[in-house]
């Protein structure tokens, strides 16, 4: 139980679309904003978790239009951020939008997100905790990795909001804004290189 909790820690805390951009709104909007954000966020995780539970995922993405179109919305959606960020000026911008992302932005992300579905089947799929109750093993799971994924998700938000509060010089703002969006890019090269 605690090499599962341990490999939701260190899954979960490196940059991907969901705490990047749960940072993102932590700096561009503000806390209530950022925790708005986070439940859709984790409605949407829960959703993508409960897919790859039912088998139901696996399904869809064995099919390779579905997965095909999923990856390339995903992709779209990470470089289309990576753009809005880095040409976000002299100031912090994880995320800069017009309309504020909210609680359905956070759903619809996760559910694109190629981050959630390889973590999720990740986890799902290794660490046997129960092998005489599939439902316990898989419940006992999700209350783990909610307990788990909420305060992470939770620290992007506060972190997004403290250096909003910063009030650093305009070349580290661009340099912090170069680097958020450099790392997404990284990411969305990653998922179009795992089709190879």
């Amino acid at each position: 139980m605690l090499s599962f909790a341990a490999a939701i820690f260190f899954l979960l805390i490196t940059p991907g679309p969901g705490v990047l951009s749960a940072a993102g709104v932590g700096a561009a909007y503000g806390l209530r904003s950022g925790w708005r954000y986070v439940l859709g966020l984790a409605i949407g995780n829960n959703l993508v978790a409960l897919a790859v539970i039912t088998g139901l995922a696996a399904v869809m993405l064995a099919n390779p239009i579905i997965r095909t179109l999923l990856l390339f919305a995903s992709t779209g959606f990470l470089i289309y951020l990576a753009i809005r960020i880095a040409f976000s000026g002299s100031k912090i911008g994880f995320i800069s939008t017009k309309n504020e992302p909210g609680f359905k932005e956070g759903i619809l992300l996760q559910l694109i997100n190629p981050k959630a579905y390889a973590v999720n089947t990740f986890l799902f799929s290794g660490f046997p905790l129960f092998d005489e109750s599939y439902f316990i093993e898989a419940g006992l799971k999700l209350l783990i990795y909610n307990i788990i994924w909420f305060p992470i998700h939770l620290l992007w938000v506060w972190f997004g909001v403290s250096i909003r509060k910063l009030d650093l010089p305009a070349q580290t703002q661009r340099l912090i804004n170069f680097i958020m969006a450099g790392l997404l890019i990284v990411v969305a090269s990653l998922a179009l290189w795992s089709v190879n």
